[in-house]
This record gives structure tokens, C-alpha cells and sequence, in this order.
């Protein structure tokens, strides 16, 4: 025991009418919801990075935290986990997600710092051996150090290349040996500034080449999890070649990868591209590529990816119903990649954080569910559609453009405007609110 969270409790289900900050409202890991336990349905992880890693910084200001595991070596490293674990034995998590940076200090050489990574994987998997929580996904941290500043995979260097190869065959290697459900690949730096030092077409298809690579390596090692990329428009590079959902399809396709590769979609990430999240979890669903989100907010004034825990339940349960309609997760979950504001200090702001994100997340699961369980949304959707059920509509679509084009005439087609009934809709949307 590290001692950091003494005198917190282990948080349980008590209701919506409880009082208790130090209790969930709307989260009962046994509910039943959909046929399934909610615990189940919403496959919660704790992010690592910004639960422990993250040391209260912004582009303004530097370190506001104090933690007892800050700090360069083993032992560090060691209490970090340690900490961890206390973390997600308080919230019953029933998964984590981590960047190798995030456990293992960095070595003055991609040997040493291979050797503290597999140190920490055998002290990880001793902790998992004797704790709820498993791996949902590992990733590698290849955009803080000053190597990556001109990206991995499209870096001008296939020197940086090479290294970037290295370090994701290592932490592949990590994640199938703790188990881990996923592999992400976030292209923190995967982009360009400015086109002058810039050849796009070369930079892209080493991009795609290198996730060949990583997608041949799965297979070679027989790790069963999901390969996932999480797309992201910009910040901090201006153009990024993961930009939204539909970009990323576009990659996958042009690389022959649509059938191996699925995304992790972030809520903060979606809004910086213009889009919402129910429309990338429902454009990936359609496409056949969705796997798994990363939960979080922007504050909607700053204009930038903020990572603050969620706390609009209405927001969240458009995205939920998107989730559900497509099946839930299979290897998915629902990680907070989300960080306490700098001002919030204590130990108890990093535990509540987690409670207050994981009730509102449960509480727009509850909306969701009870609506799509309802049909009535669903129902109205397929009415709408209903012409398109008929002969005449299939034909049309088999043929040619002349011969949609004829039946304008032969059958005196004047077609009408229809009512979208969106406020009806919004109305009926809000009743399961």
C-alpha cells in the first residue's frame, strides 16, 4: 500500500438519492441493461497517462502536482503502479490503458529504456495476477520526446522510422504479454506543418507501410486483440493524416488494411473536426471499423482538446445509442482520457473525477438503452426510409441513369417535401433524458 489514498473508501452502487460523494449514483456494474451487465456494456479503463503520469501543466504553466511517484528510476516507476492499482481497486475499474513513457522511465538508450519497459511489464503482470483490473489497450508514446518531432512512421529520417519500428514491436510485444484486449496507435506527431519541407505523398505512404508492418507483426506473434488508430485532425501538428473517421477509411482502404484495423474515437478529438461524436461512432459503424472510445469533454470555449472528465449525461447518451445500435463493444471499452483541471490537487479530486465520469456515462447508457429498447426512434427512421423498400426503388439502383432518369416521365413523378420532424424528434429524444 502506497498510502496515497488512505482514508478513501472503495466506491458502491447507492442510488440516485444518495448524498454520499464517495458513492455511485447511476453506476451498478450488475444492472442488467440490454441483456447484458452494465459493468459489461460499458467496460470502463483508467488512463494511466493522465491519471499518474500527468503532472498538472498547460501551455501557460508548468507542474501543479505533487505525487510521491514523480521522479526518474525503478523504484518510482514501481510506486506508480502501485498507486495505480490502489486506483482501480477503489473504482472496481475493470481495465487500464497505458503509454510505455507512462511506466517506465526513459533510458539513455532504447536498450536501457526496452529493459525498464519489460521490468515494469513482469511487475504489472504480478499486480494483475492479484487485482481486478486488465489491460484494454497499450500504445507508445511517440510524440513527447524531441526524436519524434518531425513524426514516427513519417519522419524525413528512416532512422527515426526504424526507431519508431523498435519501440511499437516492444510495446506490441508488452500488451500481448499482459493480455491487453487492443493496440493503439495515436499519430501524435504523424503530420506536417508546412508543405515546404514537406513531401505529403512519401510521408503518407510510409505512414501506411509502417501499419502494414505493424498489422504483419500481429499476426507473426499471434496477438488476438484489435489493432486501432485514433483519429485526431490537428494540435499539435496543423495537418494530420488521421484527421477524422472518414479520412482514416480512406488510409485504410488505399493500404488494403480496412479489414484489419479498426478505430479508437475520442469525443474531445471529434469536436476539433468539426464533427460530433455520435456522428464518427456511427460513420466508423457503418464502415465496419468501429472498436472502442476514449471518453472525455472540451471545454467548449477554449477551442481546444481540454481532456476534462465528462459530466453531461444528455451529451454522452447520443453516443451511447450509437454503441449500442451497432452491437456494444466486442474488444472496446470506455477510457477516461481525461485529467483533473491543475487547480485540483488532492487525492480524493483524482478518485471523484473517475466517479462522477463513470455515473454520467452510465446514466446516458440507461437513456440510450431504454430508447433504442422502446423503438421508437428506430421505427420513425425506417418509416422514413420506407420508399426506398419497394421494387421499383431496388431496380433503380441496379440501373441506369437513363432509366431512373424515365421514370420521371412515364409515371409522372412529382415528388413532395416530407417533414424531417427534427424538433419531434429532439422532443422524443429528450423524454428519455
Amino acid at each position: 500500500m502506497t498510502g496515497y489514498f488512505d482514508g478513501i473508501p472503495a466506491i458502491r452502487y447507492e442510488g440516485p438519492q444518495s448524498t454520499n460523494e464517495f458513492a455511485f449514483r447511476w453506476y451498478n456494474p450488475d444492472e442488467i441493461v440490454m441483456g447484458k451487465r452494465m459493468e459489461d456494456q460499458l467496460r470502463f479503463a483508467v488512463a494511466y497517462w493522465h491519471s499518474f503520469a500527468y503532472q498538472g501543466g498547460d501551455p501557460f504553466g508548468g507542474q501543479t502536482f505533487e505525487r510521491p511517484w514523480f521522479g526518474d528510476g525503478m523504484a518510482k516507476a514501481r510506486l506508480k503502479a502501485d498507486a495505480a492499482f490502489e486506483l482501480f481497486d477503489i473504482l472496481g475499474a475493470p481495465f487500464y490503458a497505458f503509454h510505455d513513457a507512462d511506466m517506465r522511465p526513459e533510458g539513455a538508450t532504447f536498450a536501457e529504456s526496452k529493459r525498464n519497459l519489460d521490468e515494469m511489464v513482469d511487475y504489472i503482470a504480478g499486480k494483475q495476477a492479484t487485482h481486478k483490473a486488465r489491460l484494454l489497450w497499450g500504445t507508445a508514446n511517440m510524440f513527447t520526446n524531441r526524436r519524434w518531432m518531425s513524426g514516427a512512421a513519417t519522419n524525413p529520417d528512416p532512422d527515426v522510422y526504424a526507431y519508431a519500428a523498435a519501440t511499437v514491436k516492444a510495446n506490441l510485444d508488452a500488451t500481448h504479454k499482459l493480455g491487453g484486449a487492443n493496440y493503439v496507435l495515436w499519430g501524435g506527431r504523424e503530420g506536417y506543418e508546412t508543405l515546404l519541407n514537406t513531401d505529403l505523398g512519401a510521408e503518407r505512404a510510409h505512414a501506411g507501410r509502417f501499419l502494414q508492418q505493424v498489422v504483419e507483426y500481429k499476426h507473426k506473434i499471434g496477438f488476438k486483440g484489435a489493432i486501432l488508430i485514433e483519429p485526431k485532425p490537428q494540435e499539435p501538428s496543423k495537418h494530420q493524416y488521421d484527421f477524422d473517421v472518414a479520412t482514416v477509411y480512406g488510409f485504410l482502404k488505399d493500404f488494403g488494411l480496412e479489414g484489419e484495423v479498426q478505430l479508437n474515437i475520442e469525443q474531445g478529438h471529434a469536436i476539433l473536426a468539426g464533427h460530433t461524436f455520435e456522428h464518427e461512432i456511427a460513420l466508423a459503424s457503418a464502415l465496419g471499423i468501429f472498436g472502442s472510445i476514449d471518453m472525455n469533454r472540451n471545454d467548449y470555449q477554449s477551442g481546444w482538446d481540454t481532456d476534462q472528465f465528462p459530466n453531461n449525461h444528455a451529451e454522452k447518451a447520443l453516443a451511447f445509442y450509437e454503441i449500442l445500435k451497432a452491437g456494444g463493444y466486442t474488444t472496446g471499452g470506455t477510457n477516461f482520457d481525461a485529467k483533473l483541471r491543475r487547480q485540483s490537487l488532492d487525492a480524493e479530486d483524482l478518485v471523484l473525477g473517475h466517479v462522477g465520469g463513470m455515473d454520467t456515462c452510465a446514466r446516458a447508457l440507461k437513456c440510450a438503452a431504454a430508447l433504442l429498447e422502446s423503438g421508437e426512434l428506430e421505427a420513425i427512421r425506417k418509416d422514413r426510409y420506407a420508399g426506398w423498400n419497394g421494387k421499383a426503388a431496388e431496380d433503380m439502383l441496379k440501373g441506369t441513369l437513363e432509366a431512373a432518369a424515365a421514370r420521371v416521365t412515364a409515371e409522372g413523378i412529382e415528388p413532395q417535401p416530407r417533414s424531417g420532424r427534427q424538433e419531434r424528434l429532439e422532443n422524443l429524444w429528450n423524454r428519455y433524458l
